[in-house]
């Protein structure tokens, strides 16, 4: 597989940019945002990052895909997406990708990238398990946790029943439908890819991190007549630290609590590594104690973004350079 390249300083750079005001994603550009796993029962699933860049006067969506289907059927929800939004407005598109939502997109590219090559300007995925997912193959591998506590039966009652998904969109990120996936349906080399990923802390003051996954509509007649929206909180941080510290025993690799950082750094690709330590749920609902002083989600998300644009302009310089 082709290396990776580190960009990191670069990243530090423009996050510092944009935290004092300095923006430089193109409006001649549309965003869409690719949730992951379980994002349809997380109605703030990227919504402030949305808001935050439809801000800036640019045109940003949230694809309506269910998250709990296989790859490849969002793959073609995805690519419906894209030429939607590119016919309606004449830009080229933004992708960015959280978790298995960038699995869903860059599937969308490899699949149908003859139909979309001039329609979307790069792919960014943020800690998406591009490698495989540990803790699904942990938990749908004969002779390991599954078989003990019977995981796969008892997820395949949540996604199957419960939430009406399909056990395929865990299967799809297990070490072997990964490899065999990558190895049918690579990743143009011409598109311009930016991949991130991150540490969760660990240390005992994370243990009462609660996160604000949803609001809940307060009845008037207990709000003095009034309508109000309270917090629906969560323990989030707790439970990407103990899975944290499972994989780093189990395995010896470092992670965000779901995806380890070497399964997160897609080949090829411009690699983040922020040394702030942050949990895979941070990127997309915001802790009810993030520090003031630090860049937010959405501050993150623009800078991917950003060095997306700047590692596209470098690659059609370098490819015109070739060609003269």
């Amino acid at each position: 597989m082709p290396p990776v390249e580190d960009g990191t300083e670069r990243f530090m750079e423009i996050l510092g940019d944009i935290r004092h005001g300095v923006h430089r994603l193109p409006n001649s550009m549309v965003c869409l945002l690719v949730p992951g796993l379980f994002s349809n029962h997380g109605p703030l699933y990227f919504v402030n990052t949305k808001t935050s860049l439809s801000k800036l006067g640019l045109v940003c969506h949230i694809a309506k895909i269910h998250s709990e289907a296989s790859v490849e059927k969002n793959a073609r929800e995805i690519k419906e997406y894209i030429e939607e939004f590119y016919w309606g407005s004449k830009k080229r598109v933004l992708l960015l990708g959280h978790s298995k939502g960038g699995i869903d997109a860059a599937a969308a590219l490899s699949l149908y990238w003859p139909d979309l090559k001039d329609k979307v300007a790069g792919l960014a995925l943020a800690q998406s398990p591009y490698g495989g997912s540990p803790i699904a193959t942990d938990i749908l591998r004969e002779g390991q946790l599954g078989d003990y506590v019977n995981l796969r039966k008892l997820m395949e009652i949540v996604i199957c029943k419960v939430i009406k998904g399909d056990l395929q969109a865990l299967e799809d990120l297990t070490y072997e439908k990964r490899r065999e996936f990558i190895r049918k349906h690579p990743l143009p080399k011409d598109l311009p890819v930016v991949s991130c990923h991150t540490e969760a802390p660990i240390s005992p003051a994370v243990l009462a991190t609660l996160s604000r996954v949803a609001h809940a509509e307060l009845p008037a007649a207990l709000s003095a007549g009034q309508a109000a929206k309270l917090p629906v909180v969560v323990p989030l941080g707790a439970a990407m630290a103990a899975c944290a510290q499972l994989l780093q025993v189990r395995y010896g690799k470092k992670s965000d609590g779901l995806v380890t950082c070497c399964d997160a750094e897609v080949p090829g690709s411009i690699v983040v590594r922020p040394k702030r330590k942050l949990d895979h749920a941070w990127m997309v609902y915001s802790s009810l104690s993030d520090d003031p002083s630090e860049a937010d989600a959405s501050q993150v998300c623009e800078a991917l973004l950003t060095l997306l644009v700047e590692v596209g302009q470098n690659k059609r310089h370098d490819d015109g350079t070739k060609d003269e």
